[in-house]
């Protein structure tokens, strides 16, 4: 292996060359997870950039927020692929990286050699990381887009209230989901390749992603023969485990285990209720749900949502309030999770999510902000044409206007 691209980054993944072939939401936030973690992630745009740099509105001085999301710690380079020398710089790209993260259509690089065995011949090291909608078989062709994986998975047919019609869910979460099991997936063959040296092909997609990540109400299907529909807010196996109301708005409180349930009765003064045959345990609690829902709300309406926060709380029952995402943000930081990094330095930081992930020898870092189009072209494509050594590293500015 040749130097490190940057030897001060504090990563684990410091070092490593990602060629990122990646549009719009899942691939982009595989490599910005894998370049907060160190990695030199080179984004591959076409001359019309990333999709994501058009969703708009919202916009943070003209860019795109959807793009500035999952973009941070990246370098961009514009390369047009039906052009010989532009082509003839991906391949070069994908000769010297590490690893290469793409969501092409299944079977949309091969007509550039850039499909995994063409890649595979030029670098059999290399870990090349495929994210489609639906497979490389007869669902290549469908358009991998999330709203139609949460669609045909089953998703929007367990999300909404049980008279309402089926729900997306508020994000896409099935794009960051396959975004998360292709990190997971390359971290893995990073590891094989360093017992064996050799790379191979990780493959996701949507659809596998969203079957996987529904976990418990996927297993009530296969395993108990259970098809589970939509129930609102309320839990299939566990009662209480939803909003309930109180005098001035609803507040979620999930009571695991009967030992929670037992201690929330008695707090709400109701202690007969934790012995009723019908409520002692969580089986009968879930078959007599409405029931105990009432008698519940009946209990709780005495205060509000903030104050029975408070009590119940400190009796260890777990609950919280319906924040909106400003509150979300809010009580992260009242319990010091420092939710938000600015990617950069000085004012061309740009404020971003911190990456959920704390390593206590080697954390996340954020020294480059998400790049303007083709920004760092001239440099990406100076070291493809140099000797075969890891790109230089970026200065990271300390003034300069915010992206």
């Amino acid at each position: 292996m040749t130097e490190p691209t940057s030897p001060s980054r504090p990563g684990p993944l410091s070092g490593l060359v990602v060629a990122d072939f990646a549009r719009v939401l899942a691939g982009p936030y595989c490599t910005m997870l894998l370049a907060d973690l160190g990695a030199d992630v080179i984004k591959v745009e076409s001359p019309g950039g990333d999709d994501t740099r058009n969703w708009v509105p919202p916009v943070r001085d003209g860019v795109s927020t959807y793009y500035l999301a999952v973009n941070r710690n990246k370098r961009s380079v514009v390369l047009d692929l039906a052009q010989p020398d532009d082509l003839a710089a991906a391949h070069e790209l994908t000769r010297r990286a590490d690893i290469m993260v793409q969501n092409f259509k299944p079977g949309g690089l091969a007509r550039f050699a850039l499909d995994y065995p063409a890649v595979h011949d030029r670098n059999p090291g290399l870990i090349y990381a495929s994210i489609s909608g639906f497979g490389t078989g007869p669902g290549a062709a469908l358009p991998g887009y999330d709203v139609i994986a949460q669609a045909v998975s089953g998703l929007m047919s367990l999300t909404g209230d049980p008279d309402g019609p089926p729900q997306r869910a508020g994000i896409s979460l099935v794009d960051i989901l396959a975004g998360l099991h292709a990190t997971a997936g390359i971290l893995a063959a990073l590891e094989h390749r360093h017992r064996t040296g050799a790379g191979q092909h990780v493959e996701v997609s949507l659809l596998s992603s969203a079957l996987s990540g529904m976990a418990n109400q996927s297993s009530a299907y296969v395993a108990g023969g259970v098809l589970p529909m939509r129930m609102g807010n309320s839990h299939p196996s566990l009662t209480p485990y939803e909003p309930l109301p109180t005098s001035d708005g609803d507040l979620v409180i999930a009571a695991g285990n009967d030992r929670q349930f037992a201690r929330l009765c008695t707090v709400l003064g109701d202690t007969e209720l934790a012995t009723d045959p019908r409520f002692a345990q969580n089986s009968g609690r879930t078959a007599h749900r409405a029931e105990l829902r009432a008698r519940l709300a009946g209990r709780l309406a005495g205060r509000t949502s903030a104050e029975w926060f408070e009590v119940l709380t400190a009796a260890g029952i777990p609950c919280g309030p319906i924040n909106s995402l400003a509150g979300g943000v809010a009580t992260a930081e009242d319990l010091d999770l420092r939710p938000v990094v600015a990617a950069g330095e000085g004012a061309a930081g740009v404020p971003t999510i911190r990456n959920p992930i704390t390593l206590s020898a080697t954390p996340p870092d954020y020294p480059l902000p998400p790049p303007a189009l083709d920004e760092h072209g001239a440099e990406v494509r100076a070291w493809l044409t140099g000797p075969a050594a890891r790109p230089p590293a970026s200065p990271v500015p300390d003034t300069g206007e915010s992206r």
